[in-house]
């Protein structure tokens, strides 16, 4: 079996690749480690070998492992992926660097509030719909706007707005992959035009089965889990 350690560094080979063959500039994509159902252990196996980002989808879980881990290493970064409902953002503004799952404007009032008790200044990407029917996001531009609009007019000094997160569908079809990460692309550049005092720069777009292609039309950061730490143990929730 593969270790931690070997499928670490193929997938960042691998990104690197893509980076060349994209003509992208060397380590213009980050690589956001998806641990959720995976142990401290094997958290702690990939910051031995200089991994940073992490991302994880349930609150709980997170705040049980990171908690620890942050004392431990607190360069380490970690960003919330999963759908957040209002009542677990107190918890995740504790542990968390950044929100990837911003899908409504409650949402952003909710983070700007803990995050101001903590005197801490959160980062959000504001999450869109582009074609997996069972995710979360934004499914209208009309919301989107408006929730980066109330960011751009001040109303939420402890929150870093920095960019857009999606997940393409589940398909086979790259057509169908690809479009969903334009679709995005089209987006950043339209809220750019319209609230440029709002720097949306990241794209958070890609996961293990399709980050090359995310890399190829854009993404500065891909979600790659499996493909790092192996196959996740449901049974241990």
């Amino acid at each position: 079996m593969s270790t931690i350690k070997e499928n670490l560094n193929t997938v960042l080979s691998q990104i690197r690749e893509a980076e060349t063959l994209s003509n992208r500039k060397k380590n213009s994509v980050r690589l956001l480690a998806v641990s959720k159902f995976h142990e401290i252990s094997e958290i702690e196996q990939a910051i031995l070998q200089g991994q940073i980002y992490f991302g994880e989808n349930r609150v709980q879980e997170a705040y049980t492992k990171f908690t620890e881990l942050t004392k431990k290493y607190p360069d380490i970064k970690l960003h919330i992926i999963g759908q957040l409902q209002t009542n677990k953002v107190k918890k995740a503004c504790e542990i968390a660097t950044c929100i990837e799952s911003v899908d409504r404007l409650e949402l952003i009032k909710e983070i700007e509030k803990r995050a101001s008790q903590l005197n801490k200044t959160i980062e959000i990407y504001f999450e869109y719909h582009t074609g997996e029917e069972s995710k979360s996001g934004f499914t209208s531009y009309e919301d989107l706007q408006e929730a980066v609009k109330y960011c751009a007019e001040g109303n939420c000094p402890h929150i870093n707005p920095c960019g857009l997160m999606t997940m393409a569908p589940f398909t086979q079809d790259t057509d169908l992959i690809r479009e969903s990460f334009r679709t995005l692309v089209k987006v950043q550049k339209q809220l750019s035009t319209e609230f440029p005092n709002v720097l949306l720069n990241e794209l958070s777009m890609g996961m293990s089965g399709d980050y090359k292609i995310a890399i190829q039309e854009g993404s500065t950061q891909v979600r790659v889990g499996t493909a790092i730490f192996g196959e996740r143990n449901y049974n241990k929730q």
